[in-house]
């Protein structure tokens, strides 16, 4: 089973580009399947690829000294993770574990550079879903703080 434009249209990140976009992105894909319990990459790790799910659920977590794991995400079909390794060169910021039998596409940095180098528009219609991703997750991680703050008394 190869992803194909229809399975991409149903990733946040690429459900707003052009078919024309989609097929570009389509055919840099490579699409791997992972068992349950498999750490896909580690907190620390170099960052050269991300992923988004096509089948499957996926943890998101760091370990948390004294305390053990915690979950940031569980992540299903449609969701993706790691993008950041597309932005920027700081090694990975979590761990991704499976939580069931998982199937997966991933992009390659280098590949996906090289796609928006060579396709402008799709640069900048990529560019504004980032902005717009990374923007929302602030805001989520703004709010977890005030809960934790209110909790602890602190506001």
């Amino acid at each position: 089973m190869a992803v194909d434009v229809a399975s991409l249209k149903k990733v946040g990140l690429f459900e707003s580009l052009l078919p024309e976009h989609l097929k570009l992105v389509a055919g840099i894909v490579e699409e791997r399947s992972f068992a349950p319990g498999t750490k896909i990459f580690g907190d620390g790790d170099a960052a050269d690829r991300f992923y988004f799910i096509v089948q499957g659920k996926v943890r998101v977590s760091k370990q948390i000294p004294g305390v053990g794991e915690e979950a940031l995400a569980i992540l299903e079909a449609g969701d993706y993770f790691g993008e950041m390794a597309l932005i920027d060169d700081s090694p990975r910021s979590a761990d991704a574990i499976t939580n069931t039998t998982v199937v997966v596409g991933s992009i390659a940095k280098a590949t996906f550079e090289d796609l928006l180098f060579m396709n402008k528009d799709l640069a900048y219609d990529m560019l504004w879903t980032f902005v717009r991703t990374l923007s929302s997750r602030l805001r989520e991680t703004n709010e977890k703080m005030r809960a934790f703050l209110v909790l602890a008394g602190k506001f």
